[in-house]
């Protein structure tokens, strides 16, 4: 129930792992996301189910994707870009108008772990079914007992889906899921502690970290044996979070991380923005303590995945250092317009990023503003969240604290909308002087694909394409078939 993308939850193990039921009720009480908003039960043993299949829908962040900003909660509608077209995410709400009010428990079931609506229909797997899939009987029952009872239905129905031909045959779906779905819940590792154990439930089950942080192939499926090694998600790319130690996060320590996915950033290494930081924002923030380390003990035990040609290099945590003396900055101030095309790097840093970031890029004494060296943004050799971040700003609240930095794209917040030239020149001076460098400058096309959503794919195409030569195949036999026949009839 997240974007094509994105991120984390914790859930109970409800076979073989009875001791987390205490620390479930632990979970549901820190919940720091309001109560269940209708129909909240007098029974106690109803109340908890439902607090506890609330604590779920946060954990799982479904959120994200099921209600617009400033909409209705779960109301739907929120466009999903994709390779092959914009998908609007369903009114998962009570309502038998325009939600799921109708749906059975089996049927929501269906829908939840194998992307099959109740008329029967597939969903795309941009609702990230293939992940759900791990939930046991006993989570979906609260899900499905939390959504029919504890969300306010909504009867307006969410736009509707029109995928261009032949992403608008969802029968399709059918065959993408005999190759790429495993409908099994999940089941414990008795060989695991069961820290373990959870932790694995949750970053492979609910919170889906491999939908955004795991490659994707030209079918839109994860790659084999590259789980959690980094993928393009929309604009942003979702980097490597395997323990390697430099494509991964492997310098990190346990606490770390457990850090990073509860406060959205790391000083001195990394700061969550786009999906992820909405992530924290609606989902990991809420985590209890012992749900958080549970994910962190997992992901730090998976297969380490090196990049390739990244043998003696440093982390992408460590590199850069302050600018020093490399031009006359005073000088530059008002110098020249910052609209002119030919500005340097240098000149459109100090002139829209040097306030907050500090003249050298140290960023501020308390780290609000983050120093842009020795920071993974600028550390790594792909450019494309500094472009990101660049175009799109950053804006997540964690408890009463907000991070925010305006965009310089053309959005109705930003103050200085920046050319796809001004940004390029920008974070190809960015990632020189504060980074590792890069083997080729930024370019204009990058930030305007970056502007425009990200990389599409050649799925739409390859399809298309294969249908096309189906029918030619189909043409070709027709003709032989009737060749043949006329040759019958004159012997």
């Amino acid at each position: 129930m997240t974007r094509f993308h994105h991120y984390t939850s914790a859930l109970l193990l409800s076979t073989g792992l009875g001791l987390f039921a205490g620390q479930f009720a632990a979970a549901a009480d820190q919940a720091s996301a309001a109560a269940p908003a209708a129909g909240a039960a007098s029974d106690p043993a109803q109340s908890a189910l439902l607090s506890r299949g609330h604590y779920l829908a946060t954990a799982a962040d479904c959120a994200a994707c099921h209600t617009t900003q400033h909409g209705q909660p779960y109301a739907g509608g929120l466009p999903i870009v994709s390779p092959v077209g914009t998908i609007y995410a369903s009114n998962i709400t009570p309502s038998a108008k325009g939600g799921i009010g109708a749906y059975t428990e089996q049927q929501f079931a269906a829908a939840l772990r194998k992307g099959v609506r109740r008329d029967g229909a597939n969903l795309y797997p941009a609702m990230p079914y293939t992940s759900y899939a791990q939930f046991t009987d006993t989570d979906v029952h609260a899900l499905y007992t939390y959504f029919m009872q504890g969300v306010a239905a909504v009867d307006k129905p969410a736009p509707t889906t029109a995928l261009p031909f032949p992403m608008n045959i969802r029968a399709s779906m059918m065959g993408w899921n005999l190759l790429f779905l495993d409908g099994k819940p999940f089941k414990n590792d008795p060989s695991q502690t069961l820290e373990w154990n959870r932790g694995k439930y949750l970053v492979l089950g609910a919170a889906h970290c491999s939908a955004c942080h795991t490659a994707r192939g030209f079918l839109m499926n994860e790659e084999g044996g590259k789980a959690l090694a980094g993928g393009q998600v929309g604009a942003w790319f979702a980097p490597n979070i395997t323990p390697d130690p430099v494509a991964g996060i492997g310098s990190w320590s346990k606490q770390d991380l457990v850090s990073y996915l509860r406060d959205g950033k790391l000083r001195g290494k990394a700061q969550a923005a786009g999906s992820m930081g909405e992530a924290v924002e609606h989902s990991f923030q809420h985590l209890t303590d012992a749900d958080l380390n549970a994910m962190a003990t997992y992901v730090r035990s998976i297969p380490a995945v090196s990049q390739p040609g990244a043998a003696g290099a440093a982390s992408r945590f460590g590199h850069g250092d302050a600018s020093a003396g490399v031009i006359a900055l005073d000088a530059l101030r008002g110098a020249r317009p910052v609209a002119s095309v030919d500005a340097g790097g240098a000149l459109l840093f100090q002139a829209n990023c040097a306030s907050c970031h500090a003249a050298h890029a140290e960023g501020s004494k308390d780290g609000y503003f983050p120093s842009l060296y020795h920071n993974s943004v600028t550390g790594g050799d792909n450019a494309n969240n500094l472009i990101a971040t660049i175009v799109y700003g950053v804006k997540r609240t964690v408890g009463k604290s907000e991070a925010f930095m305006p965009g310089f794209g053309s959005g109705p917040n930003d103050l200085n909308p920046l050319s796809d030239a001004q940004v390029a020149t920008l974070a190809t001076y960015m990632m020189t002087a504060y980074g590792q460098g890069l083997a080729q400058p930024v370019t204009a096309a990058q930030v305007a694909q970056v502007r425009a959503g990200g990389p599409g794919g050649n799925l739409l195409t390859l399809a298309r394409a294969g249908i096309a030569g189906g029918v030619v195949v189909v043409v070709l036999l027709l003709l032989w078939w009737l060749r043949r026949r006329r040759a019958v009839v004159r012997i």
